[in-house]
This record gives C-alpha cells, structure tokens and sequence, in this order.
C-alpha cells in the first residue's frame, strides 16, 4: 500500500504540471488523492483541509505579507533608483562596470524588498536599456540580471528563509537572516567575477569616472534606503522585536520613505496594497498545501523511505550532501521555491542532521540550491521576468547564461562543503 501511495502522488503531480494545472492546484490534489488511497473520502478531504488551515496558523507567516508589502512600497518608491546611483558611483569606472552595478544594485535591492522577483522586475527595468546603451550585448545584460536577482533570496531580510524556519520546525529566523550575509555575499562576488571575464574578453567599455564629491553625495542619498537593513537586522540582534514584527516596522519605514521621496501619492495605496494581497495570496496558498502534501508524504511514510534509500547508498555526510544538492538541482528545474522547501525540508533536514550537519547549515545551502531553478527553464520565473523586461526570447538568453550558472553552482558547492561560511557569523553574534 505504501508504494501504491508513492506512486499516486508522483505520477499524479507530474500529470498535472504536464497538462498546465496550477502548481498550488497540482500540490493540493495530488496530497489529497494520495489521502484518499488509504483512507476512506470524508476523513481524506478533512484531513487535508485542516492541515491547510492548521498550517497557515503561525505567526512566523505573518512576516511574508508584511516583507511583499514593504517590497512593492520599495519596488515604487525611488528606492531602487538611488540604489542604482550609488553602485555605479562605487564600480562604474571598472571593466564590466555597468555589470557590476546590476550585480550590486540587485544586491542590495534584493536584500532590502525581500523579493528577487521585484529586484529583478525594479532594477533589470533601467539596468538592461542602460547597459544596452553603453554598449553591452542585451542578452549579457539580462543574464546578469536574472542571476544577481537570486542574491535578494539569501541576504537577509528573506521570506524563503521564513518558510524554511517554518518547515524545519522553528530553526531560528534571525540565525537564518545573519547566516545568509557571507554566501549571498559570496554568490554576488563570483557572479561579478564571471562578469568581469566577459567584459575583458568582450572589450566592453567602462563607465565614467565619478567624482569624490558626487560620490559621497550619492552614499548620503542612498542611506536611508539602507538604514532599512540596519532597523531590521539590528532590532533583531538586539532583541528589540522579532522577525514578523521587523516586518511590520520595514513596512512603516519603506511607506514613509516612499512618501518623502514623493515617488509614492496617498492615491496610488489602493492599487498596492491590492498587488500585495495577490502576490501574498499566492505564496500563502502554495504554502498551505505544500503543508498538507507534507502531511500526506509522512502518512505514506515517504521521507522514511527516502532516509533508508540514501542511506543504504553512504553514510558518509559528503556523499548525501552530493545527492542532496543532485536532487534539489533537479526538483528546482521543475518547482517553485516556497513548496520545494516545504514538501523537501522534512524529508532531507531530519537525515543530513543525524549526520551533525547543523539545521542553519542545511537551510542556506538549501535556498543557495533552489535559487538556481529560478534561473533555469521551464519554471524558472526569474528566467521569465528578465527575458520580459529585456524584452528576449529564453533562448537568446541561455548561452549568456550559463557561465553565470556554473559560477552559482560553483557558490553551492562552496557553501556545502565550507560550513563556516554559513555558521561562522551566526556563532560569533551567539546564535
């Protein structure tokens, strides 16, 4: 009966990405249609309502609509914009320069919103016209924006680090937010080294020099942005609010940045708020039945199975780290991030911690992995939204790309196998 379970939920999950449903809709039904194997209708749909509903009731969630909210203030509000200035004023006049500035503005963009997608949509707007202006191959342009655009997923504030606290059964949200600094950190560096190859061998040219005097006024410019990073990660720290509250307070300070910028009108609110409740009602929905197919996994003992295959293949930690990653490279091809983490995390987390792997750890390399699916066709909605705003076909884009992918790769293994570069900030802040 197990494996007839087994076999229901994959080959029906499968039939219905094929056929075009819905990923929520696909979850769902799958999880349900894997209940109603084993048990009889009524207790089966029950069953899987509750643990939809139970699952949303956590007050860790409440920080994912405030972090999309704060996000689109963000994404309206300049703020990206100032950003921009002040990346090109630090890396413009360097080669590959304007690359450089996609990278970090993405960088820091991202980690401020919480949200590749906006980043990507927010900075790729002005950086791929701009970079095509002074010169660049579009596709380049694009391909560097898609992948920096996944740095926003590590760096701390990060809704996806939220989702994994959730499923891993409370790891602590702000060890996650301070682990994520030193790899997404590291991703972007290699990212911008991969750029900087391409632009030497491409005789790209470089950007203007800025003066001392225009530089510092575009770091003083760029400060209230980034005291948002400061307010949040450092109330945290200090244990002056908790995470979900720190979402709450980074929606107050992008509303009354975004007003004072005067990018934002008391008008446009309305039309906000409204984007945010359909974004939030996505992620809040695949969440919930991500929830109840974890369930339904468990009740068919399915992360039970998997533990006794890896482990009947090594015991040896480096080895299922490898087949880990193999796996996750591949499920993120096909899956968007929020239900990998959730349906996976139980299944992979319990194993990989029996062999001391540390659950933070675990976390980042997990998100680090994921991150890259984005990038990838045919689910990839990174992938999506650079080609839209380059206005490209994917294909065009895919060979400008893969260098950026292999250095994303390169940043995973990394952080796999280098445990400090993920635990060592979280131990010496005490966490």
């Amino acid at each position: 009966m197990e494996y007839l379970e087994v076999w229901v939920l994959v080959i029906s999950f499968v039939l219905l990405l094929i056929i075009g449903v819905p990923i929520a809709y696909s979850i769902g039904i799958s999880g349900t249609l894997t209940l109603l194997v084993g048990i009889m209708p009524l207790p089966a749909f029950t069953t899987f309502s509750q643990r939809m509903a139970t699952g949303l009731d956590s007050f860790a969630l409440l920080a994912i609509p405030f972090f999309i909210l704060a996000g689109q203030l963000m994404n309206q509000g300049g703020i990206a914009m100032r950003l921009i200035d002040f990346a090109k004023a630090i890396v413009g006049r360097l080669p590959g320069g304007l690359a450089f500035v996609n990278v970090i503005a993405n960088m820091l963009f991202g980690s401020i919103s919480g949200s590749a997608a906006a980043s990507a949509s927010a900075i790729g707007s002005f950086m791929t016209p701009k970079m095509v202006e002074e010169g660049y191959d579009k596709p380049f342009a694009a391909a560097v924006n898609i992948t920096s655009a996944t740095t926003g997923l590590v760096i701390p504030p990060s809704n996806i680090l939220i989702v994994y606290s959730l499923a891993s059964g409370g790891v602590s949200i702000a060890a996650l937010f301070i682990a994520g600094y030193i790899p997404g950190i590291l991703t972007g560096l290699l990212l911008m080294g991969v750029a900087a190859a391409y632009a030497y061998r491409k005789n790209y040219p470089v950007g203007e020099k800025t003066g001392l005097k225009t530089t510092i006024f575009r770091f003083f410019n760029a400060i209230p942005s980034l005291l948002l990073l400061i307010i949040v990660i450092g109330g945290i720290l200090a244990g002056i609010f908790t995470a979900t509250e720190a979402s709450a307070i980074a929606v107050l300070y992008a509303l009354i940045l975004a007003l004072i910028y005067g990018e934002v009108k008391i008008r446009n609110l309305p039309a906000i708020l409204l984007k945010s409740v359909r974004v939030t009602s996505i992620v809040l929905l695949l969440v919930a039945t991500s929830i109840g197919m974890s369930w339904a996994m468990s009740f068919a003992n399915i992360p039970q199975n998997v533990s006794e295959g890896l482990l009947s293949l090594s015991t040896n930690v480096i080895v299922i780290l490898l087949l880990i990653n193999m796996i996750l490279l591949f499920v993120g091809i096909f899956m968007d991030m929020t239900p990998a983490v959730l349906i996976f995390t139980p299944i992979f987390l319990p194993i990989v911690a029996d062999l001391g792997v540390d659950p933070v750890h675990f976390g980042i390399m997990m998100v680090v992995n994921l991150t890259v699916g984005l990038c990838t066709p045919p689910v990839g909605s990174l992938l999506f939204i650079g080609c839209s705003v380059a206005d490209l076909s994917i294909m065009k884009v895919i060979r400008p790309l893969i260098p950026f992918f292999i250095a994303m790769v390169v940043a995973l293994m990394l952080i796999t196998f280098i445990p400090a570069l993920s635990l060592w900030l979280p131990g010496l802040l005490g966490y």
